[in-house]
């Protein structure tokens, strides 16, 4: 069974689809209508252009070459969960790059060396969409978790403070923020693995659908996805925070203001 193709005429016609949103904006006068003209043009850019990249990476299948993509794939998040976080990237861009590069690539050439068994586990037809929804999942997450662990210590200076004064090592001081942290970044993901298949069919299983294979094939994809997803994104989000901090702290354990980009410094 082949997937069936979608012809351009036919994705010019899924653009009707924007008259409901739209009319939602206007009429509630909610003020994002530019924003969400430009989401929607950059959309549609950006993915012709992975599109037709992805098209050439996949024949040419370069070891070299699909690294090269998933690492920028990972720079680009790591630029991403810095901004969103309101941190400077200059402070913590090489530590959590280095996060995500781990949290992603451990869980992907599990999945594809362990699970799929594929002749190179850096094969481009599963490593780099594989990599990209662990990545996504991985990216999300890492800007709950960091931006939780960073915000919660700068509200709750004075206990922090006060546990370093009855003499705590920084990181016993920071133990409970961390706590908090992974908490907030993790529980998405549990409560997506719980309602998985009753609330929604989820991206994996629709697209192996999709592509022709039987249901319980595309069941048996969807759970190990999302078993790599969940450990890609509690290593990210622990190791993200754990190597981060070194730039964070003074030799005091004191959170240094000039990690946060509305700092001024």
């Amino acid at each position: 069974m082949n997937i069936q193709d979608i012809a351009p005429w036919q994705l010019a016609s899924a653009y009707l689809l924007l008259i409901l949103p739209l009319a939602v904006i206007l009429w509630y006068r909610v003020p994002i209508l530019g924003r969400t003209a430009l989401a929607v043009l950059r959309m549609t850019a950006q993915l012709v252009f992975v599109g037709l990249y992805l098209q050439v990476i996949f024949e040419l299948n370069n070891l070299w070459l699909n690294l090269a993509w998933l690492s920028v794939m990972v720079l680009v998040a790591d630029v991403s969960v810095a901004r969103s976080c309101g941190l400077r990237l200059t402070r913590i861009a090489l530590p959590l790059f280095a996060a995500l590069l781990l949290g992603t690539a451990a869980p992907m050439l599990i999945f594809t060396g362990l699970i799929l068994r594929c002749e190179s586990v850096m094969d481009a037809q599963y490593a780099i969409p594989i990599g990209g929804m662990i990545l996504g999942n991985c990216l999300r997450a890492d800007i709950v978790g960091i931006r939780t662990f960073y915000n919660s210590i700068r509200t709750s200076e004075k206990s922090f403070h006060n546990s370093l004064a009855q003499g705590a090592l920084l990181q016993e001081a920071v133990r409970p923020f961390i706590t908090e942290a992974c908490e907030s970044a993790l529980a998405p993901a549990v409560a997506t693995m719980a309602t998985i298949g009753l609330v929604s069919l989820p991206g994996m299983m629709t697209g192996v659908i999709l592509g022709g294979a039987s249901p319980f094939t595309a069941i048996k994809y969807q759970i190990a996805i999302m078993i790599a997803i969940f450990s890609g994104t509690s290593v990210t989000v622990a190791l993200g925070i754990r190597l981060t901090m070194r730039s964070a702290f003074d030799h005091y354990g004191l959170l240094k203001e000039s990690i946060f980009k509305d700092s001024g410094n």
